[in-house]
């Protein structure tokens, strides 16, 4: 090889790569065309590969080489608009849990705040092959996650042995799905995740099993007045 050609292929190799980047930006355009599309009001059901790839400005097999279909599609654009997945710090059981729920909480702000989010979820809901694309990417693998938290716990001496698992799973993510779905007026304030997880370990951790993190309820030295009132009564 020639200094000539050495420099050529230096050059060369120099040169930055194109095709992922470019494959990136279709890849944006796409999901942003959603996007688009969701905020303008068009049902799931006028939302055609074919519509999307339109506003898009590409063809339809750019869509169809990087999704099976519509529902593949709609939950990526979901996953791209709510907030990244939760890091769990991995000290204790119940920090894990604060991270999973602090998560949800920040999701719960996200929806009240993205009409993108408000209008996704709404509509999900009456596409079942959507709802279960979401549910079994998305839902189904932080459930087990919570889950695989408390058997942890449960290992650890953080938690008791003879629990179900999975109800408590349900116990403490509950609360905060209440407030972020069911009670769109309800407060979803910081340390709202610690509060919950502190106040349920409260009553779950095995007798003797030390304390970790602030108490988040003070239970008062004597009854409250109804509660004298009836175990006084003769």
């Amino acid at each position: 090889m020639t200094p000539a050609d050495s420099g050529t292929a230096a050059e060369r190799s120099a040169q930055p790569v194109r095709g992922r980047p470019r494959s990136e930006a279709v890849e944006q355009a796409i999901v942003e065309a959603t996007m688009k599309l969701l905020e303008e009001g068009v049902p799931l059901g006028e939302m055609s590969i074919e519509r999307i790839a339109r506003t898009a400005g590409v063809g339809k097999a750019a869509i169809y080489r990087r999704w099976k279909g519509k529902e593949e599609l709609f939950v990526d654009v979901l996953r791209t608009v709510e907030p990244d997945g939760p890091e769990l710090p991995g000290t204790s059981m119940r920090d894990d849990l604060v991270a999973l729920l602090e998560w949800q909480r920040l999701r719960g702000l996200a929806s009240r705040s993205s009409a993108i989010l408000r209008t996704a979820h709404a509509q999900m809901k009456s596409s079942p092959r959507i709802w279960e694309a979401y549910h079994s990417t998305v839902i189904a693998p932080r459930r087990k996650l919570g889950m695989e938290v408390l058997r942890r716990g449960q290992r650890d001496g953080e938690l008791r042995t003879d629990l179900d698992v999975e109800l408590v799973n349900d116990l403490f993510m509950g609360p905060m799905l209440v407030r972020a779905v069911l009670r769109p007026d309800a407060d979803l304030t910081e340390g709202l995740a610690q509060r919950i997880v502190d106040t349920l370990l409260d009553g779950l951790r095995p007798p003797g099993a030390p304390s970790v993190g602030p108490r988040s309820v003070s239970s008062p030295s004597d009854p409250p007045e109804c509660a004298r009132s009836v175990t006084e009564r003769p």
